[in-house]
């Protein structure tokens, strides 16, 4: 078994220097990946700049409860990972996956009007719901996109580019928010109009930027989710599947980070700067964290992912001062540089070309049925037990992901050993 996989190593490691022009390329990360991560990186300027206020919006101007908070955002980006199967499986029969990754990001730009106009919660839920259709819509097709352009050698550090440039975004968002706010005597409803133009900036490089010059052409007539192309997807996949829905259920939606720190008396206006110093620790880390896990067993480091997810739900619990709580949400951010582009580079690696798109549907679908449940619940245990019940059970949760990880993966399709 050792051979086995000091031969599978040897064969996907990067050629000798000197063989070719070829391989000297495979070492640099594709040009289309930096495109997509700026687009991402707009897009989440956008969006950021309006998530990091709403759960306040929702509470403070409209009245909105914790359980409803969590209703609205557990139900969105359910929505969001939910579609992407129906996406994924779409760009895998047409073989093309740039088109839909443009309608994603236009339909995610367009419903940014409707939080700034919203006069109740139906509206604001509408709109979320609509912005995250968006956002599953180009998911899949996006992160296929970036496996089907990037040498296998190469996917751990290409998704964690792509990763860290978002999250670049992810910050960038909540700060200008942040600064709006205070410019504006704390209204949300112009900061959320200003939104708008980043949003429409990342559907023109889009479609402008990027040329899907070959693009993946299923071999096959069936449809993607039919039991017969399904069988194609190994059980290692499944396993990977399952780690993501465990992942999830310990990780809920982050708009109670931001109600924990208004909880602990950090002004409205500078509550957004908690996302921000997130999402600058999340950025700063994935690049390396990805490079990292095109090094080393994919299973040691989702493992260090949870401790670090766990040390971030016990600080949070316990802790009383905006300072412990900022600690808190660091290590929070240090968690999801290490997991979400590794997960996503084990998915590619987990299964076949032609099924690539199919394959990010189905473990997002997954996800978000389970991002749905655990949302749910932590703004139960918050309005019933309090802010610290949400997060010591967001650690229990934590102990369980820990204890699937330590099943062992079956043999099945992987790049490397113990995925």
């Amino acid at each position: 078994m050792k051979n086995a996989a000091m031969a599978e190593n040897d064969a996907t490691a990067a050629p000798a220097a000197g063989s070719s022009g070829k391989t000297a390329s495979s070492r640099r990360i594709p040009a289309g990946v930096w495109i997509l991560g700026l687009v991402s990186m707009l897009m989440d300027v956008s969006s950021e700049m309006i998530h990091s206020l709403l759960p306040m919006f929702m509470v403070t101007v409209l009245g909105a409860t914790a359980v409803e908070v969590g209703f609205v955002e557990g139900l969105a980006e359910a929505t969001a990972l939910i579609v992407k199967i129906f996406s994924g499986a779409l760009s895998d029969y047409w073989g093309k996956r740039k088109v839909l990754a443009v309608f994603g990001y236009a339909l995610g730009a367009l419903t940014k009007p409707l939080f700034a106009v919203a006069p109740t919660m139906g509206l604001v839920l509408t709109a979320r719901l609509l912005d995250r259709l968006g956002k599953g819509v180009r998911g899949a097709p996006r992160d296929a996109l970036v496996a089907d352009i990037t040498p296998p050698t190469l996917r751990g550090a290409a998704f964690g580019l792509r990763q860290a440039l978002d999250t670049v975004g992810a910050f960038l968002g909540p700060l200008l928010g942040t600064i709006l706010m205070l410019l504006w005597a704390g209204d949300f409803r112009a900061v959320f109009w200003v939104a708008v133009i980043p949003g429409l900036a990342s559907v023109a490089m889009l479609a402008i930027g990027l040329r899907e010059e070959s693009p993946v052409k299923s071999r096959r007539t069936l449809n993607p989710i039919c039991r017969k192309s399904l069988r194609q997807l190994s059980a290692s996949y499944w396993w990977v599947v399952g780690l993501g829905a465990a992942f999830t259920l310990a990780r809920f939606s982050e708009a109670f980070l931001v109600l924990r720190a208004q909880g602990v008396g950090v002004p409205i206006a500078f509550v957004p700067l908690v996302m921000v110093a997130m999402n600058l620790i999340y950025a700063g880390s994935a690049y390396p964290f990805g490079k990292l896990s095109d090094r080393m067993s994919h299973r040691k480091l989702l493992a260090m992912g949870l401790a670090v997810l766990l040390a971030a739900d016990l600080v949070l619990a316990t802790g009383h001062h905006w300072l412990v709580i900022l600690a808190g949400v660091g290590i929070w951010g240090i968690h999801l540089g290490i997991t979400q582009g590794l997960l996503a580079a084990m998915v590619a690696h987990a299964a076949p070309a032609e099924l690539r798109g199919t394959a990010y549907g189905f473990f997002n679908l997954i996800s978000g049925l389970v991002m749905l449940l655990a949302s749910v619940v932590a703004g139960f245990l918050w309005d019933r037990f309090g802010a610290s019940a949400t997060f010591y059970a967001g650690a229990v949760f934590c102990v369980f992901a820990l204890a699937a990880l330590a099943w062992p993966p079956p043999i099945g399709r992987q790049v490397r050993p113990e995925v």
